[in-house]
């Protein structure tokens, strides 16, 4: 078995579903190992943007992107700042159904955490905010990353997920983990996926629920079968 390792990069955006389930996850990994996750960016506005549309860094407020660049302010405080950013925002969409890419949630938001509601503007009118959460997302694509959550390891490895709606605690999250970590040992194992059937995509919908009905780019009926590969 592969030495777990002492640090990992996670790279998310604030809008993934399913990065926010795993971030759980690692969190857990965390408080049991000592683990250091250093919390990275990646947009899945600009990986997924379609041809003439404008890039997220062109709008003067985009849904992910902005949160981001919330969080690259913060995280030159401390990474437990963008921790706890990353976190609460995270929940407030994709638990309690709320708008954190509204900027008046936003700010609210921040205001939970004890911290300066207008740290929102701050972060918009700072254009290197917009860099950082750039140089963060081209780090995924030169990887050949397309999505989140993505992990980069001590030694350079980059692994995409695990993906999981149910993310385990204990003992189990550190079987998780060391499973997760047992790939790094095989650099060219690309692919173990487990398909999903009809009953995995009803409770993958149910899981996400609170997201699909907050999210404002799309309406979503009782009993529609979330696409996967959307929000990846």
């Amino acid at each position: 078995m592969t030495d777990r390792p002492v640090s990992v990069d996670f790279h998310f955006d604030v809008m993934c579903p399913f990065a926010y389930q795993t971030s759980r996850w690692i969190r857990e990994v965390r408080n049991l190992t000592g683990l250091q996750v250093n919390w990275r960016f990646f947009s899945l506005e600009e990986v997924n943007r379609q041809d003439g549309k404008k890039h997220p860094w062109e709008r003067e407020w985009s849904y992910g992107w902005s949160m981001m660049r919330i969080g690259a302010l913060l995280r030159r405080r401390s990474e437990a700042d963008v921790d706890a950013w990353y976190e609460r925002a995270a929940r407030a969409l994709h638990v309690e159904g709320h708008k954190p890419h509204e900027k008046a949630v936003a700010r609210h938001l921040l205001g939970e955490l004890g911290v300066d509601p207008a740290l929102v503007d701050q972060a918009i009118a700072d254009p290197t905010t917009s860099e950082e959460v750039m140089a963060d997302h081209q780090r995924v694509v030169d990887a050949g990353g397309y999505g989140v959550p993505t992990l980069f390891f001590p030694d350079g490895q980059c692994l995409f997920g695990p993906v999981l709606i149910d993310p385990p605690a204990g003992e189990a999250a550190l079987r998780l983990w060391d499973a997760v970590v047992a790939w790094t040992e095989f650099p060219h194992l690309y692919e173990l996926q487990r398909p999903k059937t009809p009953a995995d995509g009803r409770a993958i919908t149910e899981t996400l629920r609170p997201y699909l009905e907050a999210r404002d780019w799309v309406s979503i009926n009782r009993g529609e079968v979330v696409d996967f590969d959307e929000l990846r």
